[in-house]
């Protein structure tokens, strides 16, 4: 081939290989300190042939300008975790889209395990959860969390929600709310099917309930949700939060 002959356009089979079946998207804001072992964890998804999207929601850090330069593609949206895991949603290309929080890890086989429970017709599931920290009680939170999501079918972002593309396109995405966006999504996804509730646990950052006590977050998170489900707007339930 000379220089001046054109560069042959990719088989229709070759772009076909080119999509991933799986699409993780992580939103994050100032999280440049925790970023290279975020970014470690990631790529090694990457490398297993996943999509990564990090999606800043105004970072002022320069957090996304690191992620870029360690040649991680960057999304920019306005903040909040709905606009930002949306944001992600609208650019992925995976069949399966897989929500990490920043400070949650992926267990071994994870993207595996859960294209598995794909295959076998569940149209969304979660990973079981154990939290990272100093508390005694965390074990036991981690073991309530799971057993709840079990019972009730409503799974909670730390759990590593992954959802097939198109059913997340049937619901609309994420509610645009500003707390309780993942238990609502949830409410509306167990009405299509029961998640797949897989047994294997992420791990996740336990350092809201380091700083602020266990038992006061535990019953601050529960006054949270019964709050919710009596019908407090979320923004008022953020502000509680806060």
């Amino acid at each position: 081939m000379s220089v001046a002959d054109p560069v042959p356009a990719p088989s229709a089979t070759a772009r076909l290989q080119s999509i991933p079946r799986l699409s993780i998207i992580v939103p994050m804001i100032n999280e440049r300190e925790a970023l290279p072992a975020l970014l470690d964890h990631l790529r090694h998804w990457q490398q297993r042939g996943a999509e990564v999207l990090l999606v800043d929601g105004g970072s002022d850090d320069g957090s996304d300008r690191l992620a870029q330069a360690m040649g991680f593609e960057v999304i920019h949206s306005e903040r909040g975790r709905a606009n930002q895991m949306n944001s992600g949603a609208a650019a992925a290309r995976g069949e399966v889209l897989l929500f990490l929080h920043a400070d949650t890890r992926l267990p071994e086989e994870a993207d595996r395990l859960l294209l598995a429970a794909i295959d076998n017709g569940r149209d969304w599931g979660r990973f079981d959860v154990r939290i990272i920290g100093n508390s005694i009680m965390l074990p036991l939170v981690a073991r309530l969390m799971n057993l709840r999501s079990r019972l009730s079918a409503i799974a909670t972002g730390d759990q590593g929600i992954f959802i097939r593309r198109e059913t997340f396109q049937q619901l609309g995405g994420f509610p645009q709310q500003r707390l309780m966006e993942d238990i609502e999504l949830s409410a509306r996804l167990k009405k299509i099917s029961h998640p797949a509730c897989l047994k294997q646990k992420v791990a996740t950052s336990g350092r809201r309930w380091d700083q602020n006590g266990a038992l006061k977050t535990i019953l601050l998170m529960w006054r949270l949700r019964w709050a919710y489900w009596r019908g407090s707007h979320p923004d008022r339930l953020a502000e509680l939060y806060r």
